[in-house]
């Protein structure tokens, strides 16, 4: 399993701003390694955020997405305490799912 996501949501009045840093690869597909071997693309696919068990975003990636992606989105009606989780599935099946409360 990947490490853990470094997950920080911050109220401001009515709404929390969620930061999200996420560790992958993510591999394209295109480049090759040292022997000239095309590396397989590794890719973070499926992205969803829950507040308070309620998705409020969805996200389809692709290749494109640079390694150690960062995520940032606003939930409004966010407030203290509340949760924040974060999952997510590449496209070889691994998955992650982190949570933190909102501050």
């Amino acid at each position: 399993m990947a490490d853990p996501m470094r997950i920080r949501a911050q109220v401001a009045g009515d709404k929390a701003t969620v930061r999200v840093l996420m560790a992958h690869e993510m591999e394209g597909g295109q480049r090759k390694d040292s022997e000239g071997k095309i590396i397989p693309a590794w890719y973070i696919q499926e992205v969803t955020a829950t507040h308070n068990g309620k998705a409020v975003l969805t996200a389809e990636w692709g290749p494109a997405v640079s390694k150690n992606p960062f995520l940032q989105f606003v939930v409004k009606g966010a407030k203290a305490g509340d949760k924040i989780a974060i999952n997510w599935k590449d496209n070889r099946g691994d998955t992650r799912s982190d949570e933190a409360t909102v501050s």
